[in-house]
């Protein structure tokens, strides 16, 4: 038995950028040892599987690492929503989609998709020094202002802002990432005058060394830079994050948070979407 799949690169502006996806189709009666597998065969950062749902959404999204389920993630949902519509299993527009953060709208046009995020979360302020060193960074690298929290909006990240040119230096230590016990690791850099993040994205413990293009990340930047003060307290702001040029993936995420009273009510990160592949896989044994 085999099930067809497309894989496309979803935060790009071509082929070969941004953060490639494979989308499993007609997986409804998949076990989760079986969709794990195919992830494995795979081997790129997420694997999806579009099923059927009873909620009031169009698909329920089920996304695999290499080594682990996801109960959201951002260029999964962006790409599946515009795989989806390109097949025309689903209408360009907005439809919904269910995940593990529940029920998240998604526009879809020709070109890609608009992701909105779940309910924002973050934490208290996080001391740098061990997030610098399983960074390879140093004290020095540390950006002055706001200081390193958790934050997300459906999946959370460690946040840690750095000097410019500490991003393209750092140098991740997984087994230190592991032994921190903290969400996965963002390390950034964010010019308010330009409203753009340079930023890079360290798995940890979900099997991806380093994402090319993180779109739940992007959207967890928006509450940091809520709670930090660095937007507007009753405004959208619009701000833009490039990632993934230092492992040869460069990609966009176009981001926009809006607050009210200094609360954030909503967070978006938008992309495009390139196919470059489709086939045939074959169902691992059950």
């Amino acid at each position: 038995m085999t099930l067809p799949f497309r894989v496309v690169d979803v935060f790009a502006d071509r082929a070969f950028a941004g953060n490639p996806l494979a989308v499993v189709l007609d997986a409804d009666e998949l076990t989760t040892e079986q969709m794990q597998s195919l992830a494995r065969e795979f081997n790129l950062s997420e694997t999806t599987f579009p099923v059927r749902t009873s909620a009031e959404a169009d698909y329920r999204l089920r996304i695999f690492t290499p080594t682990t389920e996801l109960p959201f993630a951002g260029h999964p949902s962006v790409g599946t929503a515009w795989v989806m519509a390109e097949l025309g299993r689903v209408q360009r527009g907005r439809i919904i989609q269910e995940c593990g953060a529940g029920l998240l709208p998604v526009d879809v046009d020709v070109d890609g998709a608009v992701l909105t995020g779940g309910p924002p979360v973050h934490g208290d302020a996080l001391d740098p020094e061990p997030l610098l060193g399983a960074a390879g960074l140093t004290p020095a690298d540390l950006a002055g202002g706001p200081p390193p929290r958790a934050a997300g909006t459906g999946i959370s990240f460690a946040y840690l802002p750095v000097h410019p040119d500490a991003v393209a230096r750092a140098e991740p230590d997984t087994v230190r990432l592991r032994s921190l016990h903290i969400p996965e690791l963002y390390v950034f850099s964010y010019d308010g005058d330009a409203s753009t993040a340079h930023s890079r994205m360290f798995g940890g413990g979900v099997g991806v060394v380093e994402d090319p293009a993180t779109g739940s990340a992007a959207l967890g930047l928006g509450v940091w830079l809520a709670v930090s003060g660095l937007v507007a307290p009753d405004a959208t702001t619009a701000y833009r994050v490039d990632q993934g040029a230092e492992i040869g993936r460069p990609s966009r995420l176009e981001c926009a948070v809006t607050t009210e009273n200094g609360l954030v009510v909503r967070t978006t990160v938008a992309g495009r979407v390139v196919p470059v592949a489709e086939g045939t896989i074959v169902v691992p044994a059950g």
